[in-house]
């Protein structure tokens, strides 16, 4: 199969053999990907990785013990967990201490013709929800998660920082919960988006004379954890969307003093987010700025790296 390999901070198409399947394991077919921050991190030094990455995709079972999937198009939670911990017992296994994590930890990724992970971990798209809208899944559902995490009644006030693809995600989820979000951001085309969705904007480094109960930083930045405190009602909750690769610097006296509550928030279910694609309260078309097919990654990884760039996908163009 013709697979992207990624080594030292250097990609490269390779053709390798096709994955073994375990059992109860499904093989399958990629339609689509979606390239995001955590591949561009990879690429920069992250974890070390060396393999195949990739974890937001869309594919077809061809192979599984289950002949229902066989197939069906499906997304895929992308840890693997062992199902026996504390953890898996309660339904964290994202949390399991033996998880490994589809193209992250251990697991060759999705950005490869064909890709296996657990029947359990896989959860049918409706038909009526197309490849392009389905490859959101992934990020759509640690968007989700904040409401998992956090109490937020509606109409509650709440800032999101950062106008990148998680942050514009964010606040496509808050506001079909129906909050009162304002974006702060620096691209006038996303936050073109935001505002279509119903967010109100700012444009970063204009001075916010109110101060919200909730901040979602999505800044993917060091600063961006500083300018949360500093929007930050007392006593009030920030929501910690960014993985800063590098150590972030804190004064946490306004934290203790303010009595603010940080939470750390990552992956999510998917089911909220298949809903909210079903049922079209959340839109999605509007966040892919480029495809390309998945010989062409490493061009595809270079304009993902663009400034100002929201979501580039690689398609399977070999899907029989």
């Amino acid at each position: 199969m013709l697979a992207v390999f990624l080594d030292s901070g250097q990609l490269s198409m390779r053709e390798m053999d096709a994955p073994q399947r375990p059992p109860h394991h499904a093989m399958i077919r990629l339609c689509v990907a979606g390239i995001c921050n955590t591949d561009l991190e990879l690429q920069r030094g992250y974890y070390g990785f060396c393999g195949v990455p990739g974890h937001e995709f869309v594919g077809q079972v061809i192979e599984t013990e289950t002949q229902s999937l066989v197939g069906k198009r499906v997304v895929g939670e992308i840890n693997l967990a062992c199902g026996e911990c504390s953890f898996c017992e309660v339904g964290l296994g994202r949390h399991c201490e033996a998880r490994t994590v589809l193209g992250i930890v251990k697991h060759p990724g999705a950005f490869a013709e064909f890709l296996t992970l657990p029947e359990c971990n896989l959860r049918v798209v409706p038909d009526h929800v197309t490849d392009e809208q389905a490859v959101f899944v992934e990020p759509l559902a640690a968007a989700c998660e904040i409401l998992e995490q956090v109490p937020l009644p509606r109409g509650s006030e709440v800032a999101v920082l950062g106008d990148g693809k998680l942050g514009l995600l964010i606040v496509k989820v808050l506001i079909a919960h129906g909050v009162d979000v304002t974006l702060i951001g620096r691209h006038a085309n996303k936050l073109k988006i935001a505002e279509h969705a119903g967010a109100k904007i700012r444009e970063s480094g204009n001075a916010l004379a109110e101060r919200f109960p909730f901040v979602v930083d999505s800044t993917g930045s060091a600063q961006g954890l500083r300018q949360a405190v500093e929007m930050v009602r007392p006593r009030g909750t920030i929501i910690m969307k960014s993985t800063v690769h590098n150590e972030v610097s804190l004064d946490m006296a306004p934290v203790i003093v303010n009595e603010i509550t940080l939470v750390g928030s990552r992956c999510g279910r998917f089911e909220p987010a298949l809903d909210l694609l079903s049922a079209g309260k959340v839109r999605v078309d509007d966040m892919v700025s480029a495809e390309f097919p998945l010989s062409e990654a490493p061009a595809a990884f270079a304009e993902a790296s663009r400034r100002g760039v929201l979501k580039v996908l690689l398609r399977n163009n070999q899907t029989s």
